[in-house]
């Protein structure tokens, strides 16, 4: 993991009696591609404000931003959280444009608002009193001076962001709006929390929620959230979703593979007591006559993800991979779905996941298992709707409600 900007002092203030530091909503940062970027080009001069869906709430927080993927540094001039106005008069597509100015904080970095991350690095903020509650959307205002040619981003937001030109207030009205459905710079919200932890959930378009409702927070880790913190036992529970669209585990892909952002996005997580593992049908739907030696390499990868759990006291739980017959993905070629059937037996039978959780089983078509049920595909029959993603959710609970 990249280096830490004006990290040090900011991770020692404010942890006591009262707990200690737990993420409650991360995301996995990558590189932008022009495609990517706003459409004006730039976010030179902008504000923009983006939306995030918390799992556990806390009194204390801190905000980590990333530049790792960028040649440039990048120019801030300054950052605040608030709550966002919600009603049932809003419409989907403007969730998040207006705060409650009344709760707006600013942060800091080593106690100035501005703040300049090089090329290359991330910073995070001073702790900050604010009374974020459990699955709440939080509002991520940023201001921004000059700004890298490529932004490093989360493609794969589903929530909208909103930008204007210049620099925003508390009070400002967002108008005359730029919208794009991706983050930017933003990476991990921790909180100060007694007696938590935190479940981080790496995988692919699944888990980055392609296939939901944008602006809806229905990710199958958002009802996995929900579900947690309705029942006593498992309120404590954080969830992140470390998904990236057409990630792999080892091969090919898009983004950094999981083989080499598993540290950073699983590991170095602040409070991460649990990881869960869902990947690996990227990596089989690019086979070319070789899906026998692909899936031993995968499992060799799940191998090594759950040594680095153990050493460091960590549970680590394998997801099993959901049907794809039906997608572009089935191509006729059924070493495809031997290699999967492989992957989901070790997953299941070898006993060195923690735990597991059989996703195959939630979504496949009890008449046709090679397929997905056609009430919870989305219309490719690889990803989940909302339908598909709120049986995962729920389903994951009850493994850690028992």
């Amino acid at each position: 993991m990249a280096a830490m900007v004006l990290s040090a002092t900011a991770q020692a203030k404010g942890v006591n009696e009262n707990g200690n530091w737990v993420a409650t909503w991360a995301t996995a940062t990558e590189y932008t591609g022009k495609g990517d970027m706003p459409k004006s080009g730039t976010l030179d001069g902008k504000s923009i404000r983006q939306i995030v869906h918390v799992s556990i709430g806390g009194k204390t927080l801190r905000l980590h931003l990333s530049n790792e993927y960028s040649k440039e540094p990048v120019e801030i001039k300054s950052v605040f959280i608030a709550d966002i106005v919600e009603s049932e008069d809003i419409k989907v597509a403007d969730i998040g444009i207006d705060i409650q100015p009344k709760t707006a904080r600013y942060l800091k970095f080593n106690g100035k608002r501005n703040l300049t991350i090089a090329a290359g690095e991330t910073a995070v903020s001073d702790p900050v009193a604010y009374d974020l509650k459990p699955l709440q959307r939080l509002a991520i205002t940023i201001s921004y001076g000059k700004t890298p040619v490529n932004a490093t981003s989360h493609r794969g937001s589903r929530t909208t962001s909103y930008i204007i030109n210049g620099e925003a207030k508390p009070k400002t009205t967002f108008a005359n709006i730029e919208r794009e459905d991706h983050w930017y710079n933003i990476a991990t919200i921790d909180v100060i929390a007694n007696d938590c932890s935190a479940i981080a959930c790496i995988g692919n378009s699944i888990t980055d929620g392609r296939g939901t409702t944008t602006n809806l927070q229905n990710r199958w880790t958002d009802f996995f959230a929900e579900a947690l913190q309705a029942s006593e036992t498992t309120s404590n529970l954080a969830v992140l979703n470390l998904g990236i669209g057409g990630n792999s585990v080892f091969y090919g892909g898009l983004s950094d593979p999981a083989v080499k952002r598993f540290d950073r996005d699983c590991l170095e997580q602040a409070g991460v007591k649990t990881i869960v593992v869902y990947e690996g049908i990227n990596d089989l739907g690019g086979t070319n006559n070789d899906a026998e030696a692909r899936a031993a390499k995968i499992i060799e990868c799940y191998k090594e993800f759950i040594r680095k759990a153990h050493q460091r006291g960590m549970k680590i739980y394998g997801a099993t991979i959901a049907p794809y017959f039906g997608s572009f993905y089935d191509n006729g070629d059924f070493f495809r779905e031997a290699a999967r059937q492989t992957i989901n037996k070790w997953i299941r039978e070898s006993g060195q996941f923690d735990g597991v959780i059989d996703f195959d089983s939630v979504l496949r078509d009890p008449a046709n298992p090679s397929k997905m049920n056609p009430a919870y595909h989305c219309g490719d029959w690889l990803h989940p709707n909302p339908a598909g993603f709120e049986a995962m959710g729920k389903f994951a609970a009850k493994i850690f409600t028992k």
